[in-house]
């Protein structure tokens, strides 16, 4: 068999290879939309109108907080441990809380090296 006789099988195999890594891509990315709908609409009984813009306002700062703190409310407010819906004052302490709970103490240390 010569060179000839491979390609194209092999451009069919690649082809069919590209075919199923899209449809894969699409079917993560629908499943990505549909979990992001159905935390929105958890986060829009949990939260007053006033506080989901906070969070929202967070989430454009800090990203990865507002992700971390979305999936801790909705699973308090699963396991009926938050009383709903948390008001813009709630979320205030709670977001202090969290940045307390965040905040690292820095000691900068200079030392004198003698210089010969």
């Amino acid at each position: 068999m010569s060179e000839d006789e491979y390609d194209p099988e092999l451009q069919n195999l690649l082809a069919r290879r590209a075919q199923e890594e899209s449809r894969r891509a699409l079917e993560e990315r629908r499943k990505r939309e549909e979990y992001e709908k159905q935390k929105e609409a958890l986060l829009r009984v949990i939260l007053t109108p006033e506080a989901r813009q906070r969070l929202n306002n967070v989430k454009l700062v800090k990203p990865e907080l507002a992700e971390s703190l979305e999936n801790q409310l909705i699973a308090l407010a699963q396991a009926g441990r938050i009383r709903v819906p948390i008001t813009d004052d709630e979320l205030k302490e709670i977001l202090a809380q969290v940045a307390e709970q965040n905040k690292r103490d820095y000691k900068i240390q200079i030392r004198e090296r003698g210089w010969k």
